[in-house]
């Protein structure tokens, strides 16, 4: 029995290793957001790592309005190229994948919805959604209608149907998409879905067949890196729009109090930060124009006094230079008007303040060294016939009058002469 040993523990070895090696797994991700250029590097780094594990599969759960169509059709490219099944799974409830969602979700191996979510809404928008005229408005739905039907086809879902979404702005509940083959499956959670999925075959963009068996699957949730996460932060249009705005005023400070450094510091960081930010979002540049004109505005205010009319101009240029600063195609891709009143109303009023201290400061009569001392009153410590002594500003000083002071008397400072003071008697 002893010699038979080893051959059982090697053979258990074996089959343990052969059960390890068979495990599926499933890189996942969670999208919840606009679709950007970090949207498009996040989904890209996770076909990647999927790639490179040998994962099963890649799981998108996707909550978005929608978003820029240059990332859309890059993260499409990345999916339709992926040698590893993508599945978009529409999650949680109450969630949506609308506009360039929709492209998303359509172009995946596996289109999944959750119960109470809805997708559609693909018709195509200007940058700023300027209205259109009837040939450029042709020219963008026949060029997203086509790429909708480059893979909607393939896929075997409707094509119709999904091109509707494009033409007519229609969108579908997940019962409704299930029922005319807009999606695969509508699942409860994500082992629901796997559940669904298991067993079944499944076409890939290149033709070929695979099944996957992804039930008990072991699950790698790949996080944003920090770079990903401070990006995705900046690139919400308000909060780009408010770190450019805090950076301004900071550099408007140590421009008023050179020196300070810290506000140079501040606002340089800040600046750079957003036009960062601002590089990656469809940014008017011509919008920069109307935020400088609006600081003129709040230093001419400061310094001429005219009452509130230059300092309201100021925030009516920079709060129409926050709206037009980002030209997205959805709502959530420009800067709010709440934001840009809420920036612009106290940046105007902080920036006139400090103006306008700087302006009294330089205005005020310089008050120390010898030129200081003309004016100041002091106290006759002695006689003053010509010459004596006096008090002033704490300290004792030689001091002659053109009129005979006795001791105690009060004495204004007429002329400093070296160390020597000409003071008059105080009438």
């Amino acid at each position: 029995m002893s010699g038979i040993r080893p051959f059982l523990f090697l053979a258990a070895l074996l089959i343990v290793g052969a059960v390890v090696a068979s495990a599926s797994s499933v890189v996942k991700i969670k999208l919840d957001d606009t679709i950007q250029p970090i949207s498009d590097e996040y989904i890209g780094r996770a076909i990647e790592q999927a790639r490179q594990t040998n994962a099963d599969a890649v799981l998108i759960e996707l909550r978005t309005p929608g978003g820029l169509v240059d990332s859309t059709r890059s993260i499409i490219a990345k999916m339709l190229a992926s040698p590893v099944p993508v599945i978009v799974y529409v999650a949680p409830s109450g969630a949506r994948a609308a506009s360039a969602g929709f492209f998303i979700l359509e172009s995946a191996d596996v289109a999944a919805m959750a119960p109470g979510t809805n997708t559609g809404a693909a018709h195509p928008v200007t940058l700023g959604g300027e209205k259109m005229d009837d040939v450029m408005k042709q020219k963008l739905e026949n060029d997203s209608a086509a790429f909708m039907r480059s893979f909607v086809g393939p896929r075997g879902r409707n094509v119709a149907l999904a091109e509707s979404a494009v033409r007519e702005s229609k969108s579908w509940t997940d019962k409704e998409a299930l029922d005319q083959h807009l999606i695969d499956y509508v699942a409860r959670d994500q082992d629901d879905l796997f559940r669904q999925l298991d067993g079944k075959p499944i076409k890939r963009f290149d033709g070929k067949t695979v099944t996957l068996h992804l039930v008990g699957a072991s699950v790698v949730e790949l996080p944003m890196t920090l770079k990903q996460r401070i990006l995705d932060f900046l690139l919400d249009p308000n909060i780009a729009f408010l770190v450019l705005a805090v950076g301004a005023l900071a550099l408007y400070a140590e421009f008023n109090h050179p020196g300070a450094v810290l506000p140079g510091v501040v606002g340089v960081v800040f600046i750079l930060l957003a036009l960062f930010a601002l590089n990656l979002l469809p940014t008017r540049y011509a919008a920069f124009t109307l935020i400088m004109a609006a600081f003129v505005m709040f230093a001419l205010e400061a310094k001429f006094a005219t009452h509130g009319i230059l300092g309201v101009a100021g925030i009516a240029l920079m709060t129409i230079g926050g709206l037009l600063l980002v030209d997205g195609p959805i709502p959530e891709l420009r800067v709010k008007l709440w934001t840009a009143l809420a920036v612009s109303v106290p940046l105007g009023a902080i920036t006139v303040f400090l103006m306008s201290i700087a302006l009294r400061a330089r205005r005020n009569k310089i008050v120390t060294g010898a030129q200081g001392m003309i004016g100041s009153l002091g106290e006759a410590r002695t006689d003053i016939d010509p010459e004596g002594k006096v008090l002033v500003q704490g300290e004792l000083w030689n001091a002659h009058a053109p009129t005979p002071v006795q001791i105690g008397d009060q004495v204004v400072v007429r002329k400093v002469e070296g160390l020597e003071l000409e003071v008059e008697k105080v009438r």
